[in-house]
């Protein structure tokens, strides 16, 4: 029996029209509304018109490929986007990380696999909806020159707005709940993806990396996120 979604809008891209009905099979076997699209630029199309919940996005297709689809993506939106790829190198799946993906899954396209995924993605993405409030965890989060607002999805450095991906934002805001507490890659895996080890050095460090970017760890004296060699990252309070 499908879990309860109320009807999640799931956008699939794919130039293969056997992969996209196979993938719609699967999904709509879990009571998954499913729209989908043939490339790029028919899926910005498709997320300009109507909200979706998630996209499962093919890498190679003809007009606009997935990495530039990602790359425009991520300009508007901040939906999960599950990376479709028959590329099953580090190198390509660390590429598509980097770029804006929450996660990737490799053809052949495995059912229980895609579906695992699907779900963890849409859990996530409910837990930190707007609308969403967890009595136990603080809605509004102030350390130092760090401001998280949970229910606004807000993230201010200095009063300088930061846009985060929700992955970055649930990264920052696990470790600003936690100050001084030490979380190793795996740990920081489980609570953010929901799920147990999967690649969780790889999947962390890029996602880690692209926060640090946007928070111009860089160019800052005092860092937010502080690494403990061998162990793993922190907030100190």
């Amino acid at each position: 029996m499908a879990e309860a979604n109320d009807k999640k809008k799931i956008l699939v891209v794919d130039d293969e029209k056997e992969i996209a009905e196979l993938i719609e099979i699967h999904l709509m076997g879990q009571d998954y509304n499913v729209t989908k699209a043939k490339n790029g630029v028919e899926a910005l199309n498709c997320l300009e018109k109507e909200k979706y919940d998630l996209v499962l996005l093919d890498v190679m297709m003809p007009k606009m490929d997935g990495k530039e689809t990602l790359k425009r993506i991520r300009e508007k939106y901040n939906i999960p986007v599950i990376m479709v790829t028959a590329r099953t190198s580090e190198k390509d799946k660390i590429e598509g990380l980097t770029l804006g993906a929450d996660d990737y899954v490799t053809k052949p396209i495995k059912a229980l696999e895609l579906i695992a995924r699907v779900k963890a993605q849409l859990r996530r993405y409910t837990v930190l909806n707007p609308n969403h409030v967890d009595e136990e965890e603080p809605d509004e989060i102030t350390i130092r020159n760090l401001y998280i607002n949970k229910v606004t999805h807000e993230v201010k450095v200095d009063d300088e707005q930061i846009k985060l991906t929700k992955i970055e934002f649930d990264i920052l805001y696990l470790f600003a709940k936690n100050p001084n507490k030490v979380f190793s890659t795996d740990e920081i895996f489980e609570n953010v993806w929901k799920e147990k080890n999967f690649d969780a050095t790889n999947n962390v460090m890029v996602h880690i990396r692209r926060l640090r970017n946007k928070l111009k760890e860089e160019t800052r004296e005092e860092k937010i996120i502080t690494t403990v060699w061998g162990v793993g990252y922190k907030i100190e309070k």
